[in-house]
């Protein structure tokens, strides 16, 4: 009876959550009216969601969340340095093929996405197969450490948490 009425928990609490931060006030009346979308939209959009995620180790989305916040933080210091101190002809723009390990849509969603918020890197297309991802790279001398990198921060944590 509970799934029935919570079809997706979390996303009740954070549509409540979310509610309360755009209003800015905690009063009764909203923090009822944030418990009602809460219910309610997950109920209205379950059928939408058949076959929805399980994490499987959702205690280190807290760890991948802090190293995606520390390297926007270190990334917008480069992009600022790039922008500011190097000159057109210096700066190396490339394309990186980066080859998926990752087959669950949403954990290559949250990777594309990781490497759009992170400045410098925008993830631009992925494969038709989904096996790969398209990313251009604002500068860098090494696209495979590049590659790497995202790999190894990324990609496998997102593998850890997702399947």
């Amino acid at each position: 009876m509970l799934n029935r009425l919570f079809p997706h928990p979390l996303m009740s609490v954070t549509l409540t959550l979310v509610w309360l931060g755009l209003v800015n006030t905690i009063t009764p009346g909203n923090l009822l009216l944030g418990v009602i979308l809460g219910i309610v939209l997950p109920l209205v959009t379950s059928v939408y969601w058949p076959n929805r995620p399980r994490l499987r180790r959702p205690l280190m989305v807290v760890e991948y969340g802090l190293i995606v916040l520390w390297d926007i933080v270190v990334a917008n210091v480069q992009v600022a340095k790039i922008i500011a101190f190097k000159r057109n002809e210096k700066i190396h723009s490339h394309w990186i093929n980066i080859p998926l390990d990752l087959t669950s849509p949403e954990a290559i969603t949250v990777l594309a996405g990781t490497i759009t918020m992170t400045p410098g890197t925008v993830s631009t297309m992925l494969a038709s197969d989904g096996r790969a991802i398209l990313v251009h790279c604002l500068h860098t001398d090494d696209p495979e450490g590049v590659r790497d990198d995202i790999k190894a921060r990324y990609e496998r944590r997102l593998k850890e948490i997702f399947q």
